[in-house]
């Protein structure tokens, strides 16, 4: 600089010279006279602009007002050379605001810029997006933001720029940006091998995936697939390892947007966060020397405390957490206890019980008293979560001690959380009403309106307390000095109830009268409304004070107020009505009860707590309202997942009603046999699988990719292996094996191009979780090395009848994001046993049965061999392929296929099938029917059976 743009750098020695302000303003004007004749004159060159923007920047920088080179910079941003184009761009970004007009001059040359192949340049125009980010700019630019992100071709440092540039416009203009369109390519980025690339994305992902959890589900299995690979394997470079612990930063992220959603059902997800939480909480028992270590390993820790008490509160990890939890709250370290009292709060919201955390009690009321307010605020949020029936006393008592000293930002807080305390586990309401009104003493200003609204309601609500709360206002009424709100309560309990204790010593009507009046004085214009309405009831109940009451109206019937002038005017004509006791009597009635309506206080609180730029996964207040909220969030993953896939309908598998009950029983008890020990038993479902097929055939070129998909799933519903999907790109085959309710599935993968398959994902999505459960036996890897295979194995469970297949999804990064999205031949009769059955045992069952609604039926056209025979191998392999028993020389027609099997539900029990095949060779139709004990079962088989009949049929 000082041998390129001299003047500049004599520009600045001048200003760092000038010894007074008016030497310094001076040389400026001077300097901005110069650079505006300049600008006036024109015919500049890139250097010279250059040379003038850097000086009007430098002025800006100081403070100082700048009207002159706006344009100039936008100028300077459509130079091809750098050092022009980078002072262009940060005089834009100092100089121009959001709404500056200046801003639609330079969109198209960032837009340029996005669109060249030159990191430097990219940058410079992320940096401008980032740093003013206006909405015509984010409408704009936001796409080329994001294909920058996701090109192949883009290097790490543009894609982190590009994360970060996203996750501004997000967070400023939510609704420009379609985060779910774009959630799948987004969120395969976490698999980069740039460890750097991965925290930005995953920044982004955070803060996305809070509004749009459903498009962001899959971005768990990265991360437990991220977290496996950081904290298992060990695999990252020496350069993201900060004081030996890998990635601090990525894992805490990781470890919170896993916190974003429900445990997951998937148990090899669960073994692999289980190892990692273990690994993280086994690495942190010992502290180091090193402060800096020590603390990048307290972040990580107290992350995977949460997600532990996130997926498990009864787990043996959170036994642990508690623990580690209860010796960092005493440490001497400041940031240590904050964070050990803050995930302590959060084990007291969801954990069954507290006591494992009231151990510790005296230690966090001593935490109240902390040097740093910080940690005060959190020992107050622990201790409002930790409260329950048995400790109740003590902490709202040792929260009333605190409130006369504790700061005034933790003031107002604390009154609304002991006035929620006080209510919620009061053990009786003179104690509630004891508390309440010591909390509006001693809190004063502090006291909002919903606190006092509430002991109003609660008063008058319950008769056997209203006396009482009478006689204890009046006695707090007697100190020296009443806070306002004090007043008010005492206006309304003596006005409504003061008549319950006139009678006795010390509380008569003109005791009452002159105590709260002598009060009035200091109260603002509404409270003193309040106490005329006091004293017209008084005028009812009291006629003895009547003449001193008109007093009081007739003084406040010449204020300015006009709200106390024509409220004193009405009560004063009120009350001064000859003879008319009767009138009086009706308006003064006393007021009925309340409507039950829920306590405003948690409103007040919720709102004044809010939501930060991460949401919460918990909130304060104990595990009630933590799973009130929780059960909301479930309902609404629920009823989107609902609203993304087809509506299931799982029969139960049980008898229906419509029959007898002794012919209910004769039909249960007569196929009660089928599953007799003569039937064929499959293989031990632990046995090894076969080995992988070396080469599947091609599918033949006649059909259509749909129709080869759906012919390849409807062959595998009567087969063990096969072809599930194929393309130019990918092959999946299926081998599979049955034993009663338990199945194992193999899925072969593999790559058939030249280039890997990065960012792998796959995922298994069931329709009815309660019926059937598919999960993987292990976490599929990232990444898939061209021409190879790899294999998932899945366990399958069938608990209840089900009626749709699971669906996989496939998704991977092989030069463009691929997903696939595909039906798994697992289906009702792969849980079937095959039997055998005599003649009349076969058909003294199928007449039990009866008709419908227990039998199903279809007639199904066929297609005769060129002998013109019927093809009976062929039904023979499709029905004994659905895994039922085939029953020779049953039907005296030697064309007919009779079969019988029996499906076996873990939970719902055994049900029995029947079935009969009959070809007609004339009509070229043929008719199954299905009998079962379930009419569901049977609908559901006659629809698996008659569709490779039909498809078979036509070829």
């Amino acid at each position: 600089m000082a041998t390129s743009m001299r003047g500049l750098t004599q520009f600045i020695a001048d200003i760092r010279g000038a010894r007074v302000r008016e030497l310094e303003e001076k040389r400026i004007n001077k300097e901005m006279a110069n650079i505006r004749k300049k600008f006036k004159d024109g015919n500049l060159d890139g250097y010279q602009k250059k040379k003038y923007v850097s000086k009007i920047v430098f002025t800006y920088i100081l403070g100082y007002k700048v009207d002159v080179g706006h344009m100039e910079a936008v100028n300077l941003i459509s130079s091809y050379k750098y050092s022009e184009k980078q002072i262009g761009y940060l005089a834009v970004t100092l100089l121009m605001h959001e709404n500056s007009d200046f801003l639609r001059l330079v969109v198209n040359s960032i837009k340029k810029d996005l669109d060249e192949n030159n990191e430097i340049t990219n940058c410079l125009a992320l940096h401008a997006i980032a740093n003013v980010g206006g909405q015509e700019m984010a409408e704009a630019l936001s796409e080329d933001v994001h294909r920058l992100l996701i090109s192949p071709t883009s290097g790490s440092m543009v894609k982190k720029k590009a994360a970060l540039t996203l996750l501004r416009l997000y967070r400023k203009h939510p609704d420009v940006i379609p985060a779910a369109e774009w959630a799948l390519r987004i969120v395969a980025i976490m698999d980069d091998v740039d460890l750097g690339v991965v925290n930005c994305v995953t920044s982004l992902v955070m803060a996305m995936a809070q509004d749009n959890l459903d498009p962001f589900a899959v971005c768990c299995h990265k991360a437990v697939d991220r977290l496996n690979k950081l904290v298992i394997e060990r695999e990252y470079s020496a350069t993201y390892s900060y004081y030996k612990v890998p990635s601090p930063w990525l894992q805490v992220k990781l470890l919170r947007l896993l916190q974003y959603y429900p445990p997951s059902e998937d148990p090899a997800i669960r073994t692999v966060l289980h190892q990692v939480l273990q690994t993280i909480m086994n690495n942190s028992a010992e502290q180091s020397r090193n402060v800096q270590h020590n603390n990048a390993q307290n972040a990580v820790l107290f992350e995977a405390i949460g997600l532990a008490i996130h997926l498990d509160t009864n787990s043996p990890l959170v036994g642990t957490a508690a623990v580690l939890l209860a010796r960092f709250i005493s440490s001497k370290e400041t940031n240590v206890r904050y964070l050990g009292l803050d995930t302590m709060a959060h084990l007291a919201a969801r954990v069954d019980s507290l006591d494992s955390i009231k151990k510790h009690q005296g230690t966090i009321v001593l935490s109240l008293r902390d040097k740093d307010i910080s940690v005060r605020r959190r020992a107050l949020d622990l201790l409002y979560s930790m409260c329950d029936v048995d400790n109740a006393e003590l902490i709202v008592g040792e929260l009333l001690q605190y409130l006369k000293v504790a700061d005034y930002g933790l003031r107002e807080e604390m009154v609304l959380k002991i006035a929620i305390l006080t209510e919620k586990y009061a053990s009786s309401y003179k104690w509630y009403v004891d508390t309440i009104l010591q909390l509006i003493s001693a809190a004063g200003d502090h006291v909002g309106d919903e606190v006092w609204f509430r002991v109003v309601q609660i008063t008058t609500n319950t008769e056997d307390l209203q006396e009482y709360a009478a006689k204890v206002v009046f006695e707090h009424l007697r100190t020296p000095s009443c806070h306002e709100s004090l007043i008010k309560v005492g206006g309304y309990v003596l006005g409504e109830y003061g008549h319950l204790i006139a009678n006795e010593p010390g509380y008569s009507p003109a005791e009452q009268f002159t105590i709260l009046h002598s009060k009035s004085q200091f109260c603002t214009a509404p409270t003193r409304a309040l106490l005329l309405s006091t004293y017209i009831k008084w005028v009812n109940v009291f006629p003895e004070i009547k003449p001193q009451l008109l007093a009081v109206f007739e003084r406040y019937r010449h204020v300015l107020d006009s709200e106390l002038q024509q409220r004193a005017c009405e009560f004063f004509a009120l009350a001064s009505r000859p003879d008319d006791d009767e009138l009086l009597q009706n308006i003064c009635e006393e007021m009925p009860p309340f409507p039950p309506r829920e306590s405003a206080l948690l409103g007040r609180l919720n709102r004044k707590l809010g939501d930060t730029e991460d949401k919460r996964t918990w909130i304060h207040g104990g595990k009630e309202a933590n799973l009130d909220r929780e059960a909301t969030r479930r309902g609404t993953l629920r009823r989107r997942t609902e609203n993304a896939l087809p509506d299931a309908n799982i029969s139960n598998g049980n008898v229906p009603s419509n029959g007898t009950g002794a012919e209910e029983a004769d039909i249960l008890s007569s196929l009660a046999g089928l599953d007799l020990s003569s039937s064929s038993m499959t293989p031990d479902i632990h046995a090894p699988l076969p080995p992988t097929p070396t080469e599947v055939k091609q599918p033949g070129p006649l059909l259509t990719h749909g129709e080869n998909i759906d012919r390849w799933f409807d062959k595998l519903c009567y087969t063990n292996d096969g072809v599930l999907y194929e393309d130019v790109q990918i092959q999946m085959g299926i081998k599979s094996e049955y034993h009663n309710h338990l199945g194992r599935v193999a899925i072969y993968i593999g790559n058939k191009i030249d280039a890997p398959f990065t960012s792998f994902t796959a995922t298994v999505h069931v329709n009815d979780p309660e019926a059937l459960t598919v999960s993987f036996a292990k976490l599929p890897p990232s990444t898939i090395a061209p021409r190879t295979q790899i294999q998932q194995l899945l366990h399958v469970e069938c608990k209840k009848m089900f009626t749709k297949p699971p669906i996989v999804t496939i998704s991977f990064l092989a030069g463009s994001h691929q997903t696939i999205v595909i039906r798994l031949p697992i289906i009702t009769t792969k849980f079937f046993e095959n039997v055998k059955l005599g003649q009349s045992d076969f058909f003294e069952r199928w007449k039990l049965i009866g008709g419908p609604p227990r039998e199903a039926q279809v007639v199904i056209p066929i297609e005769l061999s060129a002998t013109g025979h019927i093809d009976i191998v062929k039904n023979k392999k499709i029905v004994s392929g659905h895994r039922f028993g085939l029953l020779d020389d049953i039907d005296p027609n030697p064309n007919n296929l009779v079969a019988a099997g029996v499906l076996h539900l873990s939970q719902a029990g055994k049900v029995g099938c029947l079935l009969r095949l009959e070809p007609n060779r004339e009509a070229k139709l043929c008719r199954l029917t299905v009998r079962s004990t379930s009419e569901e079962v049977a609908a559901e088989v006659l629809k698996l059976l008659q569709l490779p009949l039909r498809r078979e049929s036509n070829l």
